[in-house]
């Protein structure tokens, strides 16, 4: 990529400028705010687990659990419980009905007031939790946890495109969502601390301490530089242009400048983005945007952290299995996220989208087989260790397909296609539809795994193998393209070109159209 002007399967250009120190420490303090998420994902599976907090909130779900216990009864509906779940997932409608109103503070206000708002309610929410006396309060703490990463998950990753040099966009957005696999992991670590406190207040510890994530973007927003494209949005155009030579670290900006200058006259002609994004040409980034984020979802990635700790128990780890298994699964899950950060801009989306899946699937099939052997429909059995063990291989490679593929760029793609005219409006929806398929299979899961047994790894391999199909054949490659130019990636696209008419393409006037080789980049 060095030296010259780089054209991309989209016909997108390369800017003049370099990774300088500024943007980076800006994209790490952004992506900060996936520490609230991913901490919140992690702390909450521990906590109700934790015999103390289910006797004084959920004390019907702690006598079924140690009657299951006793009884040594059926695996699968072990945990079966719909308040327990409805505590979990609130959550997410909090977050889901919250990202609508991130829009117009992210449009309005700048992503980076969005992003503090986002701290201080989740700081406000784990104070609240931490304190709890009753159901009610804990819900409330919870529900304004729902707002904090509804806010920090429509502002981050737009943020983070926006601020990334094109040919490194993919590799500093995926720091949002490995913030969120550290977050994660260290939730777990915290939980195995807080679990062993005497006198059952551990889990008041665990709850609380999510005040330091939040804390720390809460602060750090207060730092971080404006984006251009938000600067020149709301009329500070000598401002953005002044930010956009700091942050390419070159005064030869005068290229990208016109063009995030047309980008924001275009979006000003847009009075009502939430009905403009429903036009032809926005097809596209309507459909990615929806089927992106459910289809990330429906990976199937909670039924195999599920039965990690059973499988975890039968290799000897005892009371420590659900440590084991969280932390393992957590370190692969981290690891995994760094191979993405270094060949995303590389080896591009569509093929670590096509590998992931492919393991993904291929990994659901076996285990699926391994444990329906063992298990059966009863859900009863002994499993030999090292039967175990080949298990839990499998499941650490699923995990890692996960983490490299659907993981992180179910986050970076729908953040770098969207003009700016709906930007705001098009990652609320993708945030929206993550937060309510997360909210109905959190809902659905344990009763359809009572119900189905160990099937359902092969309904959500049926569903990996949807999304492959989608984007080997609906998804063009979108790394090295600038994202005020993404839309000339959709032009070329053998299927989205019809909806979008020549006129509609205002930016990169001065290149060739892409080649017919790249028309078909949604094929190859």
């Amino acid at each position: 990529m060095a030296g010259g002007v780089v054209v991309s399967s989209g016909g997108g250009k390369d800017y003049p400028g370099k990774l300088t120190m500024f943007v980076l420490f800006a994209c790490i303090v952004a992506a900060t705010g996936g520490l609230i998420f991913g901490y919140d994902i992690g702390i909450s599976g521990g906590v109700t687990s934790m015999n103390p907090f289910l006797m004084k909130f959920f004390p019907s779900v702690y006598r079924k659990e140690q009657e299951a216990e006793r009884n040594q009864s059926n695996q699968y509906c072990k945990f079966d419980s719909q308040l327990l779940t409805m505590f979990t997932s609130s959550l997410y409608l909090a977050a889901l009905v919250a990202s609508f109103f991130a829009a117009t503070v992210t449009r309005v206000a700048g992503r980076k007031w969005s992003m503090f708002g986002g701290g201080v309610t989740f700081l406000v929410g784990a104070a609240l939790n931490g304190a709890a006396k009753d159901v009610g309060m804990l819900i409330l703490g919870r529900v304004l946890l729902g707002v904090g990463v509804g806010f920090a998950n429509q502002s981050v990753p737009v943020y983070l495109s926006e601020m990334a040099p094109a040919r490194l966009r993919g590799m500093l957005n995926i720091g949002f969502q490995l913030m969120v696999t550290i977050g994660i992991l260290c939730a777990n670590l915290i939980n195995y601390g807080t679990a062993k406190i005497r006198g059952g207040w551990g889990w008041r510890v665990s709850l609380a301490l999510a005040a330091v994530p939040a804390a720390i973007i809460a602060v750090g927003a207060l730092f971080l530089p404006d984006t251009p494209n938000s600067l020149i949005d709301r009329g500070y155009t000598d401002a953005a242009k002044r930010m956009l030579k700091r942050v390419r670290g070159t005064d030869d900006v005068e290229e990208e400048y016109s063009d995030l200058v047309a980008a924001s006259d275009e979006s000003k002609l847009v009075a009502h983005p939430w009905r403009n994004i429903l036009q032809p040409r926005y097809r596209p980034q309507l459909v990615m945007a929806i089927a992106i984020p459910m289809f990330q979802q429906l990976t199937g990635i909670n039924v195999i952290m599920f039965y990690a700790p059973v499988l975890f128990k039968t290799l000897g780890f005892a009371d420590d299995a659900s440590l084991m298994s969280a932390v393992i699964t957590g370190l692969v899950n981290v690891f995994a996220t760094f191979v993405s950060i270094v060949t995303v801009d590389r080896l591009g989306r569509r093929k670590l989208f096509l590998q992931g899946g492919t393991q993904m699937l291929a990994c659901q099939i076996v285990v699926g087989s391994l444990i329906g052997a063992k298990f059966g429909f009863s859900g009863v059995a002994e499993i030999p260790k090292a039967y175990a063990a080949i298990v839990v291989l499998f499941i650490c490679a699923y995990v890692a397909g996960f983490a490299w593929s659907w993981g992180p760029l179910g986050w970076l793609v729908p953040s770098e296609i969207f003009p700016l005219e709906i930007r705001s409006a098009g990652q609320s929806i993708n945030v929206s539809v993550n937060m309510l398929c997360t909210f109905i299979i959190a809902q659905a899961f344990l009763p359809m795994l009572c119900r189905f047994k160990f099937i359902l790894f092969f309904f959500f391999g049926a569903w990996v193998v949807v999304m492959t199909i989608f984007v080997a054949l609906f998804l063009p490659e979108t790394k090295n393209v600038p994202i005020e130019e993404m839309v000339l990636v959709w032009k070329a696209h053998w299927y989205w070109g019809r909806f979008i008419r020549d006129e509609d393409v205002h930016v990169g006037a001065d290149l060739e159209m892409p080649s017919a080789n790249a028309k078909l980049g949604g094929m190859q």
